[in-house]
Formats: structure tokens, sequence, C-alpha cells
């Protein structure tokens, strides 16, 4: 069985950590609507290796991957409603599919841009890590941030953790060398961005892939 395929949305029967405070599925229901339009692109870090993009939060707790999807097309000036992705995507209530369905829609309004990877084990190997960080870099160059579908926890570089049973979410931003990766996350619209090492990055995509 081809383990990319997992819907991925955050979890109505589990808890949901973000941003280090634990909450419910009822803080990503109360994010920003689909059509608001909040503030743009990330603060950086001394690094010129950014993608130019538009944060917007999911409006609901299985909107994650049109939201993270969103981000990524809004660095190439598309300006396209979460709803139209949504349905783009197939995404329900349950969430949406996988990594190859983010690719196929990324690649409708990008001309075939965006390729699927996938971290099939349940930890990523040497070779995995260093593969995300070599497309990261890549794609970030080209002004194309990845959108990356994650599950469990990982902790970010001031060693908050961010849990979650499945999700989507966008890396817009690089630094020492693709070593270290500024993600834009949807559900945490309180704390948009965070930093994370590349290899805490690819631990928490194993056992489903990214688009980049």
């Amino acid at each position: 069985m081809n383990q990319i395929f997992r819907r991925s949305m955050l979890s109505v029967a589990g808890l949901v950590m973000s941003g280090g405070v634990i909450a419910g599925p009822a803080v990503a229901a109360h994010a920003a609507p689909a059509d608001a339009q909040p503030a743009t692109s990330a603060p950086g870090d001394s690094s010129d290796h950014r993608a130019s993009y538009e944060y917007q939060a999911q409006p609901n707790y299985f909107y994650c991957g049109p939201a993270s999807t969103r981000i990524a097309l809004s660095a190439g000036g598309k300006q396209v409603s979460q709803d139209e992705l949504a349905g783009k995507l197939g995404t329900t209530v349950n969430g949406t599919d996988s990594a190859i369905d983010i690719t196929r829609v990324l690649n409708d309004y990008t001309g075939g841009r965006y390729k699927t990877t996938e971290i099939r084990d349940n930890a990523a190997n040497q070779g995995q890590i260093e593969q995300l960080r070599t497309d990261v870099k890549a794609a970030v160059d080209q002004g194309r941030p990845v959108v990356a579908n994650i599950r469990g926890t990982a902790l970010d570089v001031d060693g908050v953790a961010h849990s979650y049973s499945g999700h989507y979410l966008t890396v817009v931003e690089y630094k020492d060398d693709g070593n270290t990766v500024l993600i834009a996350d949807p559900a945490s619209p309180g704390a948009p961005t965070y930093w994370m090492n590349v290899t805490a990055l690819a631990n928490w995509i194993a056992s489903r892939g990214y688009s980049s």
C-alpha cells in the first residue's frame, strides 16, 4: 500500500498543539476566514533565501491543505480562494487525501512546476533528509514554496512542540545552507511562522510526502 495516501486534518477526536499551546480543533476553526488577507511575508532572519508570499490561516479544522496550497500559490502572485482550492483538492471534513493532490493542484496553477517526493518510512534516513534540504533550497530560490504533509510532533528551533495527527504546512524560507527552514503554519495564526531544523521537518514528513 502506498503510504502517501493519508487524509490530513486537525484531528477532531484528538488534541492539537500549535505554538506550544494545547487546544482542540476550535483553534483552527476560529482562524481567519478564507477570504481574509492577513499580513504578508515572513520576517526572515538575516536570510535572502525566501519566497515572497502572503500568509492566510485556515478557516476550519480541515482546510489545512487548501490554506497551505494558497500560501504557496501567493508567492507567484496568484490570489485563489481556499474554497476554490478545496474543490480542486477534493477536500472534505476528513481533510485532503495526500501530497499527490497538492502537487496536482499546484501544477494546475503553475504550469507543472511541482513534483511530489515521498518519505515512505516512519523515520527519514540521511539521504531523504538531504533530498528535502536540496529540494527546499531549489524550490525557494525559484520563488516556489514547498507544501509538506506532516504528522506527529516536532520541535522548532526554540524548543516549542507542534503536534498534529495529520496536517499540511508551507515552507517559505531557509538559512544555514538549507539546514534550517521557515514554516508558515495555517493552523497557527497567533504565531504563523517558526524556524525548524530540516532533519526535524523530514522526520515530521516521514510516512507522507511533500510538494516542491
